[in-house]
């Protein structure tokens, strides 16, 4: 070989050799990332080129699939009851992405997940189209149905827990919306998924106000703060006097905390104190704990990080703060801020004798051939209680109900414990408060639900806005919904 035909014959080779190193990084190193790249429209045709897996609630799927012909692709996802279910499944969009449930198993429904590996191997072999797996929830469609349906007209959420496992029973959002209006990815797509956004809609209905907003849970968190109490030994009888005069000072300023009312609050005992729900006493314990002691009981209860459903709930807030906001603080006010996941999580663990339950809402996932490739086990958060102490808090929250503030929660025949309150917000509180009830349901059976219900807002008169005249029904409605389905 001539040496200028050997120089082209090295420079071909190097050629090859460049063009053999440079498919392997992309098949082996880049693969990932250009599988998962939001520009790759190759991703999209694949995801909706078969009929998704279902999303389950009980036995009966909340999702469809139906042929489309906009442009190349083949299907897109439809959904019963969107608007009632859009707080838990989310939404899978030709157009705009998905969220929620929809997109954390994506991989499943679509049936690429490497658990199905072994069901696409044997569609291979007998010539089957590639089919999605289903998710399977935890929810309960009669006390979704019940949250959804006590919310219609107002603005606000529902969170329910089974205290005994953590599973999530309930969880409404209002307002709401309906996936299948912007599903494909025609101008009316467009339309309506625009329309939804906060931008353009103050309402902001695609906003998962169960797991994703914090308010501020007035009455509600005095559970937390008689918790607090009762485990560091500040107080042991629930019966006894405590130490609260009236008017009582904020400490470190010349401001009295005011109660709502002239109730009976002076040294009153902490059952009376819960019952009345007296500012000052659960103020005063607050400040006599200090803020470390408060931020520790409410870390026991989930408070200070994010919780995953798997869909991630936002962190509720117990604040490092100085004495007289710390008071403010242990009365629900403040800079202390919970979602309603958080104080549902509060009345499950009062309610399971102390033990708090990871919440969870999805049960196992299913196979197309109906085989279990992962089934969820209940698992144990924490113990912000001890026994004994939580038995005196369940008594507590069920004079509240018997004949308290939350009689408006009752249900013949079962034992209620519940908490309301009534939140103040707002430059110098001038906006409308938010109303609050936590609660749990006892039958002979054990305890099967806890509920948190958070009113943010509805038509009714500020004057007549209260935990236990607004949201008080919508738990006591969701709490029949479980036992009666229970019986």
């Amino acid at each position: 070989m001539n040496k200028p035909l050997r120089r082209v014959a090295i420079f071909c080779g190097l050629l090859v050799l460049a063009l053999l190193v440079r498919v392997n990084w992309v098949q082996f190193v880049q693969a990932d990332e250009l599988k998962n790249d939001k520009h790759n429209r190759r991703v999209a045709i694949e995801r909706y080129s078969i009929p998704r897996g279902n999303i389950i609630v009980g036995d009966k799927a909340v999702t469809g699939s139906t042929t489309t012909d906009s442009g190349d692709f083949k299907y897109k996802r439809t959904y019963k009851d969107g608007p009632m279910w859009a707080p838990v499944t989310g939404y899978a969009s030709q157009a705009f992405d998905a969220n929620q449930l929809e997109k954390l198993y994506d991989p499943i429904l679509t049936g690429t997940d490497d658990k199905l590996f072994f069901s696409r191997t044997v569609d291979m072999f007998t010539g089957e189209k590639q089919q999605g797996g289903d998710v399977v929830t935890t929810l309960d469609a009669k006390a979704q149905k019940a949250a959804y349906d006590g919310l219609k007209g107002k603005k606000g959420a529902v969170a329910a827990i089974n205290p005994e496992t953590g599973a999530i029973l309930a969880l409404a959002s209002a307002p709401s919306y309906d996936p299948s209006s912007f599903a494909g990815m025609s101008d009316d797509d467009a339309k309506a998924y625009n329309g939804l956004l906060k931008k353009n809609n103050a309402d902001d209905p695609m906003l998962n106000r169960a797991l994703r907003q914090t308010y501020p849970p007035g009455s509600t968190f005095k559970v937390v703060t008689a918790a607090a109490a009762l485990e560091n030994g500040l107080y042991t009888d629930i019966d006894a006097k405590t130490d609260s005069p009236l008017p009582w000072t904020l400490p470190d300023t010349r401001i009295p905390l005011p109660n709502e009312g002239n109730i009976p609050c002076e040294n009153a005992s902490l059952r009376e104190a819960l019952r009345w729900s007296c500012n000052t006493v659960f103020g005063k314990i607050s400040a006599d704990l200090g803020n470390k002691k408060m931020i520790e009981e409410a870390d026991k209860f989930g408070f200070n990080k994010e919780h995953f459903t798997p869909v991630r709930a936002e962190a509720s807030v117990y604040p490092e703060d100085n004495r007289p906001q710390n008071a403010m603080a242990g009365i629900g006010q403040a800079s202390n801020r919970a979602t309603p996941l958080q104080m549902a999580m509060v009345a499950s663990a009062v309610a399971n004798g102390g033990t708090l339950m990871k919440p969870y809402m999805v049960d196992k996932l299913v196979a197309p051939n109906l085989n279990v490739i992962q089934q969820e086990q209940p698992e144990k958060l924490s113990e912000p209680l001890k026994p004994e102490n939580a038995q005196k808090l369940q008594d507590m929250m069920e004079t509240v109900v018997k004949t308290g503030t939350g009689t408006n929660a009752q249900i013949p025949g079962v034992t209620v414990g519940g908490k309301t309150g009534t939140a103040q917000h707002g430059e110098n509180n001038k906006d409308n408060p938010y109303a609050w009830f936590i609660s749990y349901a006892k039958t002979d059976k054990g305890t099967p639900v806890a509920v948190a219900v958070v009113i943010e807002g509805s038509d009714t008169l500020r004057g007549d806005i209260a935990g236990g005249k607004l949201a008080a029904p919508i738990a006591k409605a969701v709490m029949e919904a479980v036992v009666n389905g229970n019986k």
